[in-house]
């Protein structure tokens, strides 16, 4: 191979490596935990086709850009793995929360979620936890428990009532109070990611009642990353 084609190479893996920095980083201020899981993957994905790309034989800045986009679209998939501890969460879960009005599912990005409704996890304008949300957290900690590989994300929400001034600080602190009572029953602090969207992400309408108690809410998000050793 001589210096040119070397020097070719070595541009379009680079080039490749930056799309998989792009692709895990891109706009993660303004995507949801769903999102931001699947640009995760997405961005290992093609750091890894990058590197397939660029050390098969082919050594033009084609195939490896290629492999990288390939690897982008498995990384998308492949991020996290829903594996039979996530299915017997899931089911744990769904067990737990029956009648309560909170919505367990599934994500696209092999997720665990969990929609906490205002009605059973939070009081208009507080951040203290509810007594009917405890024993729903108290299960979801011995699941957390039984399955130490996985991470999780909690997200706190409020309707528009109010500033943002009030809304951002009040959607954090009921994140974090979750979090709080997790950590309390043995769930590691440094596996949770809090965060607060304010009155950013509404579900529903905030011209009545009934949408502003839908959008007073806290999603938890469990996820199980791809072992890559």
């Amino acid at each position: 191979m001589n210096q040119l084609s070397i020097n070719s190479s070595k541009k379009a893996l680079a080039g490749a490596m930056a799309l998989a920095v792009a692709l895990a980083s891109t706009g993660c201020a303004d995507m949801s935990a769903t999102q931001r899981g699947t640009a995760t993957g997405a961005g290992a994905g093609a750091a890894l086709g990058a590197l397939i790309g660029g050390t098969t034989g082919s050594h033009s800045s084609g195939r490896t850009t290629g492999g990288a986009l390939i690897g982008a679209a498995a990384g998308a998939v492949i991020g996290n793995i829903w594996s039979t501890r996530m299915e017997n969460q899931k089911r744990a879960m769904e067990q737990a929360t029956q009648g309560t009005g909170v919505q367990v599912s599934k994500t696209d990005d092999n997720r665990l979620r969990l929609e906490i409704p205002s009605d059973i996890s939070f009081d208009t304008g507080r951040a203290d936890i509810k007594s009917n949300f405890r024993p729903i957290l108290d299960r979801f900690a011995t699941t957390l428990n039984e399955n130490p590989a996985a991470t999780v994300s909690i997200i706190g929400h409020t309707d528009s009532t109010g500033s943002d001034a009030i809304n951002q600080p009040l959607s954090i602190d009921r994140a974090s109070n979750a979090r709080d009572y997790l950590a309390a029953r043995g769930v590691s602090p440094t596996r949770i990611v809090v965060e607060g969207k304010g009155s950013r992400e509404p579900i529903a309408s905030n011209n009545d009642d009934a949408g502003r108690a839908r959008n007073r809410r806290v999603e938890i998000f469990v996820a199980e990353p791809q072992s890559r050793g």
